[in-house]
């Protein structure tokens, strides 16, 4: 009898959740909202205020603007071994259009619009074996010319606020149409949007792409998403592991417009479990040189391709040869927002990579800034008998990867005024 009344009354609360969020989203023209957010203490009633409704191919971001011509360090230089791989010849030719005459000095010379996909043929008579790799290995390599593709879903005024001031720390998150369990367990633990103690400002973007024709059509549900909390970003390209540099490539064109003086970037997956206190007191103790040249992570130091067929991180010879620079995993890693104009404008002569972490890594090293390891970053996880233990992960700034209900449950118990450790 008492397993039934606890049923009935989370199916009443379930129904009841339903259709309140229904009819918040229903009615645009009401940008007020009370929601019922249940945290540690007893459910109370809270008010929201409410983005106004999300236009779509409407507010395309604006172009960019010219600045001092692109210098790569010496040491990218010399890490880009000479060879007849089809990426390594793309990057020489790249660093001989950046000695000539031609250096281009505008951000945007790679206008989606005016993009043509490499051809089949073309592709073929410079990749002997390309016929051979995986289908998605060959749809990046035809498109990976083309940049800066349109926003679909934006958020434009996400990073301003006259009573909050400038943003301290974005939580820039990788994610996909279908994760929306994953997008709604970080906004209801570390992902919230709050001023922390000291004025610290944080705020919290999914970056999103579309997906695919084998995939249900969520497009009404994520732009609903997108109204309701305010945080959704989605760009017109394939939702693809192999698309993950377009992503983050999207990214630093959208921050520059949209949150140019943000303090700190963290950029990582929607199934990792952060502690974003911690987080906030390390960013509060750095001096201003090192904190100017963040880039820090779980480093991962001499690794070189995967050529197994079967891996996610399979790399062909024929595509890319040599080691990669030091990177910081992409699991989730922290940089310094006044480095997003450099990064943005050195990525546009680094040819893209079908590893977005490892291609961030070089976009790092041609600007000359070494990544910088913290043992707080576990983006390969810790010991099997510590994943439930909340003191372990209390001393911790990240771990990757926890389900929604481990986060939840861990940040409940981390968080618990009864945790003694």
């Amino acid at each position: 009898m008492r397993h039934a009344k606890v049923f009935v009354a989370i199916a009443l609360s379930s129904s009841a959740f339903l259709v309140v969020l229904y009819s918040s989203l229903r009615s645009d023209a009401n940008h007020t909202r009370k929601l019922f957010m249940q945290e540690d203490n007893p459910i109370q009633e809270v008010i929201v205020s409410m983005p106004p409704p999300v236009q779509q191919n409407t507010d395309p971001l604006p172009l960019m603007t010219a600045g001092p011509p692109v210098e790569i360090s010496e040491d990218y230089r010399k890490a880009i071994k000479q060879s007849t791989a089809f990426w390594n010849r793309k990057q020489h030719s790249l660093f001989r259009k950046l000695d000539s005459k031609d250096n281009v000095t505008k951000a945007d010379f790679g206008d989606w619009s005016k993009c043509s996909a490499i051809s089949l043929e073309s592709l073929s008579t410079n990749i002997q074996d390309f016929k051979s790799y995986p289908q998605d290995y060959q749809d990046f390599l035809s498109g990976m010319e083309c940049r800066d593709p349109p926003i679909l879903i934006d958020q434009p005024q996400k990073c301003q606020s006259e009573e909050d001031g400038e943003v301290y720390l974005l939580f820039a998150i990788k994610s996909v149409p279908g994760s929306f369990e994953r997008r709604q367990t970080v906004r209801q633990t570390w992902g919230q949007e709050k001023v922390y103690e000291g004025g610290l400002r944080v705020r919290t973007v999914f970056l999103l792409g579309m997906w695919s024709m084998d995939d249900p059509n969520l497009n009404q549900l994520v732009s609903f998403e997108a109204q309701h909390f305010g945080d959704v970003l989605q760009w017109d390209f394939k939702d693809t592991f192999y698309n993950l540099t377009l992503k983050e490539n999207a990214f630093f064109r959208w921050s520059l417009t949209r949150c140019p003086r943000v303090t700190f970037v963290f950029k990582g997956d929607d199934d990792v479990f952060v502690n974003t206190q911690t987080m906030l007191d390390y960013l509060r103790t750095l001096d201003p040189n090192k904190a100017s040249k963040l880039y820090m992570g779980h480093i991962i130091s001499n690794s070189d391709p995967i050529r197994d067929s079967n891996s996610k991180y399979y790399v062909p010879k024929t595509f890319f040869e040599g080691g990669y620079s030091s990177y910081a995993g992409g699991g989730g890693f922290l940089f310094s927002g006044n480095l997003l104009t450099e990064l943005y404008r050195v990525s546009k002569y680094i040819p893209f990579f079908s590893i977005d972490d490892v291609y961030t890594g070089m976009c790092f090293q041609a600007l000359g800034i070494k990544p910088e390891a913290h043992d707080g970053f576990r983006t390969f996880d810790i010991r099997q008998e510590d994943r439930e233990n909340a003191c372990v992960h209390k001393n911790l700034i990240l771990v990757h990867r926890r389900s929604p209900q481990q986060t939840l449950r861990l940040w409940r118990y981390v968080h618990s005024p009864l945790l003694t450790c």
